[in-house]
């Protein structure tokens, strides 16, 4: 890391975010849960950030999805566990729209939300803090000239492991072939890692992805005739 993004610095994070922020217009409703609710939910990221200061009741552990997209995972997961909290990461103010309108009816109070690049976020939080880090069908950004806009990057693996606890666990998943393999070669070339399991072309149902449901980017996938990959790695 910079001298200026060691954890917990205040420092600016310099941080180029690619891919669009913003799509069709938002719905009445949504725009006024982005206008009324998304403030309040959001995550300050200009200091430090500790995850039990977000929530107003304690948590048991602390979990967070990067690239949250329509949020069929996040709440699926905040819904069956509320006992712990969570963190949201999406840069797509479409997404972040979904997220609240669900957040609202299914009356989540253990999710926490950033409306941009989730490195602000990984940057400013303590070493060892949370118990899971998801990262789910991330942009693959396929062209060669593209491939370092890529989130997971090596320095970005480092920042998830610097992040976990030991034993706690790293998901990916991804219907690109390449993607997989850049993925694999930067975890595996690090000693923070142990690989546990891969599944390709199945969906994940077991307990170690707690009934993954089904969302429209594995959807895609498997109507265009992609194979998914799901991969669980242990931070050692």
């Amino acid at each position: 890391m910079c001298a200026d993004e060691a954890a917990g610095s205040t420092g600016p994070i310099n941080r180029t975010l690619y891919g669009r922020r913003k799509g069709k217009k938002l719905r009445t409703y949504q725009a006024g849960l982005v206008s009324e609710t998304l403030p309040q939910l959001s995550i300050d990221c200009s200091s430090p950030i500790e995850p039990a200061a977000l929530f107003s009741e304690k948590r048991d552990e602390f979990r967070m999805e990067i690239g949250f997209g329509g949020a069929e995972h996040l709440v699926h997961e905040a819904d069956r566990h509320r006992s712990i909290g969570y963190i949201g990461c999406e840069p797509f103010i479409n997404g972040v729209a979904k997220l609240l309108t669900q957040v609202e009816e299914k009356e989540l109070i253990n999710i926490r939300l950033h409306h941009g690049d989730a490195r602000e976020v990984l940057l400013r939080l303590p070493d060892a803090s949370l118990t899971r880090v998801d990262v789910l069908y991330p942009d693959p950004w396929p062209k060669w000239r593209q491939r370092k806009r890529r989130f997971l990057s090596e320095q970005n693996i480092s920042e998830i492991a610097r992040v976990l606890k030991k034993g706690s666990t790293f998901r990916f998943a991804t219907d690109i072939d390449d993607y997989a393999g850049w993925v694999l070669a930067r975890v595996l070339k690090s000693s923070h890692w142990m690989w546990q399991e891969a599944q390709i072309g199945e969906r994940p149902w077991q307990q170690a992805w707690d009934h993954w449901p089904s969302t429209r980017y594995e959807a895609k996938a498997f109507r265009e005739g992609r194979k998914p990959a799901y991969f669980t790695f242990i931070r050692t």
